[in-house]
């Protein structure tokens, strides 16, 4: 733009009525053009005070035209090369941006003439419309960048995952097992043997739950909806126990992040109960959809959960309910509710539709 303005100016030199202010107008061009070139370089001084500044810039010249060209002015000093700091404008606020930047230059342009042809017409034009255009794509293109980032991460993370999943699977829940089994070998020789036993088979099972999690938890940051009635069905379906599942004829549809946490929990009953009652024992998942929220009850048919159970396990650092259960909920704006016995163990949990908590 800088080579095509001082290529029109030598060739319309004689259009100048003060041709020393020309040179100077022209010299201030060159030397502010060679300055922001250099500081758009580096993105520490690419401020927007920068921007605002070779906007002004283009304006003076512009506006200067007709006083150092004079009445018979046919083309301002600076040309299109004012489009360099409308385009500025457009990648650094987007199409906000380029569409401010082209009205203020277009204004200008337009408030220097005498009269506008059609030519000035078509080139303020462009200048209005290119602005917004150019600012949308670099919106476009961040936008594009950003999640193309997000799914690398994504990606990567994935891929540790599976790389410690192998490395756990191979190593802590083989030992886990082993533990588990001769524990409750070695019961009748010394009840702590099969304490140990349990604490192991609790242990396994938490680390098998908390790998599985994994996948749920970190894969819908994004927005959209999950059927938690479809999650729920394919949860059932792959557990090991004898669940009953009874759900709405429709979908029951969650923010996704959200989904996922109530998924994830229902997986973690499931599993206490896995751990606590038996792989043989029966379940019951119900799902009920309400105008303002959605309840999930868990139900076995197991022994219950001693007094006093929970805050003694929570006392020695197993955070199983508190966390993966109470906590899960909790962070969504949700309640879970535990109500156990002789009769068996029932878990409650709500999610409003709101994300607030009910009280």
């Amino acid at each position: 733009m800088l080579v095509n303005a001082v290529a029109l100016n030598l060739y319309r030199a004689d259009n100048f009525a003060h041709p020393v202010a020309g040179v100077l107008a022209v010299a201030a061009m060159t030397g502010w053009t060679g300055f922001v070139t250099w500081a758009y370089a580096a993105p520490a001084r690419r401020t927007s005070l920068l921007i605002v500044a070779d906007l002004a810039v283009a304006l003076a010249l512009l506006l200067a035209s007709p006083l150092i060209k004079g009445e018979e002015m046919r083309a301002t000093i600076p040309g299109f090369w004012v489009m360099a700091a409308v385009l500025a404008w457009a990648i650094h606020w987007h199409w906000r941006g380029g569409l401010a930047a082209g009205v203020l230059v277009a204004a200008a342009d337009l408030l220097v003439r005498s009269d506008v042809s059609q030519g000035n017409y078509g080139n303020v034009f462009l200048l209005v419309i290119g602005g917004p255009i150019v600012g949308f794509m670099c919106e476009s293109l961040e936008l594009m960048a950003r999640e193309r980032d997000a799914a690398q991460r994504e990606a990567i993370a994935g891929e540790e995952r599976t790389r410690l999943a192998r490395a756990v699977h191979d190593g802590v829940l083989q030992v886990l097992a082993l533990v588990q089994r001769r524990g409750g070998e070695l019961a009748t020789l010394d009840p702590e043997f099969g304490e140990l036993g349990r604490l192991a088979g609790e242990q396994e099972s938490t680390l098998r739950s908390l790998i599985r999690q994994q996948d749920a938890t970190t894969a819908s940051t994004d927005a959209g909806d999950t059927d938690v009635a479809l999650a729920v069905e394919e949860l059932a379906r792959v557990t090991p126990l004898a669940v009953s599942v009874a759900t709405p004829g429709a979908p029951v549809e969650l923010p996704s992040a959200v989904a996922a946490e109530l998924v994830a929990a229902v997986r973690a009953c499931l599993d206490n109960v896995a751990v606590h009652v038996g792989r043989d024992a029966r379940v019951w998942v119900l799902l009920e959809d309400a105008a303002a929220r959605v309840t999930v009850t868990v139900r076995d048919e197991g022994p219950g959960i001693p007094p006093d159970r929970l805050a003694e396990a929570e006392a020695d650092g197993r955070l199983g309910v508190s966390q993966s259960i109470v906590g899960r909920l909790a962070e969504i704006g949700g309640t879970a509710t535990l109500e156990t016995g002789s009769h068996g163990t029932e878990w409650e949990l709500v999610v409003t539709r709101d994300r607030t908590l009910e009280q």
